[in-house]
């Protein structure tokens, strides 16, 4: 689903950025990369996650993706500093992601499937194209923060099959990726790392 027009607002301000930086600070903690990894970023956006993924994670190389083609344009000229070949720009859909099976390293979704359509189909998807023993870098939120009485008006989320805390618990172990302790949980988000088992 492409953001609506409050959405991009928020997810290309200051505000979110800074939210961004402080994210990946403690997702990186919580689990460092090995060198030579390859990664993806599913709904990029205006590549902010990503510029932060290359500074913090410093992967060999990575892919940035997203639906919507004003995102992919403002990605590709926000990383246009960055070394030739490090990172690859792709409009793609999350729901059927465009890499082999067990190809990955990494993948990092920063607030994404929550907005898809058939959110279990892009978190089968994660889980498809990650090697054994890759990870899966993961902020998701819950209803109680952007389906309330307030924001549920403004902001444009699919009205079916919505998750909560245990139950997008369960669907990660249901497809093999285990949450490493310190992950962070309340009842608006989860901010952790999960392990794809062998």
């Amino acid at each position: 689903m492409i953001l609506n027009m409050i959405e991009r607002l928020y997810v290309n301000s200051p505000a979110h950025t800074v939210s961004q930086i402080r994210n990946v600070n403690f997702l990186r903690k919580l689990h460092p990369l090995p060198p030579g990894a390859r990664v993806v970023e599913i709904g990029c956006g205006r590549g902010v996650g990503m510029q932060l993924i290359m500074r913090a994670f410093q992967p060999a190389s990575a892919d940035a993706v997203d639906i919507d083609p004003k995102m992919i344009k403002l990605t590709e000229r926000r990383l246009r500093a960055l070394p030739p070949g490090r990172v690859n720009v792709r409009l793609a859909d999350a729901h059927k992601l465009p890499y082999p099976d067990g190809s990955i390293d990494a993948v990092f979704d920063f607030g994404v499937l929550h907005h898809l359509e058939n959110w279990r189909q892009g978190l089968s998807e994660v889980a498809r194209v990650l090697k054994a023993g890759g990870h899966f870098y993961v902020e998701e939120y819950f209803p109680a923060l952007y389906a309330n009485a307030i924001f549920g008006r403004l902001l444009a989320h699919p009205t079916e099959d919505r998750f909560q805390a245990a139950e997008f618990r369960s669907a990660l172990s249901d497809e093999h990726l285990k949450l490493e302790q310190g992950f962070a949980e309340s009842r608006f988000r989860l901010l952790g790392v999960a392990v794809k088992g062998r």
